[in-house]
């Protein structure tokens, strides 16, 4: 089940606002894809960017995410389309929306385990790349960003594709 569209407490500690944050982030991720048909998660709608669809936009998403905590953070390593070529992320021709979303949500799922059983000071482990060296603290607020510059652009491409608009 998707996060919740809920903005965190404005009283609370570090982590539960950061977390908040990113699953508030997520969640509009998800519902910029509600009611949209598989073939218009796939149209392009920026002629100049061809792989800049909602499933492409999902897809990177999940693979961000356990780019960040997965493989930086944990040092686990460096597997997925991410790492195979340019844009392979976005590359999911025939995939349908609903398991392209499911792939999320499970992936964030995990990233809030690592988030939730490690020190917000701690940095990354993985040996060969130097973003490793961030905090997790560090991540996370980059997830934030991430996620939520990824749903503005999810914002318009919908409202491209079917007129459809709202924050949350």
């Amino acid at each position: 089940m998707p996060p919740s569209r809920t903005r965190p407490p404005f009283v609370a500690d570090e982590r539960t606002q950061l977390v908040g944050w990113l699953d508030l982030q997520r969640a509009i991720v998800h519902y910029k894809c509600e009611g949209l048909t598989d073939d218009d998660a796939h149209r392009a709608v920026l002629p100049t960017s061809p792989l800049m669809t909602v499933a492409g936009i999902v897809s990177h998403l999940r693979w961000v995410e356990s780019t960040w905590f997965e493989i930086l953070f944990l040092g686990r390593p460096a597997t997925g389309p991410q790492f195979e070529e340019e844009d392979a992320d976005m590359r999911v021709e025939g995939v349908p929306l609903a398991q392209l979303l499911a792939e999320y949500e499970q992936q964030c799922a995990v990233s809030n385990e690592i988030v939730a059983a490690h020190p917000l000071d701690e940095v990354g482990r993985h040996p060969d790349y130097r973003s490793a060296a961030a905090s997790l603290r560090w991540m996370v607020i980059h997830m934030v960003e991430e996620t939520a510059r990824h749903a503005g652009h999810l914002d318009t491409i919908r409202e491209l594709l079917d007129g459809e608009k709202g924050y949350y």
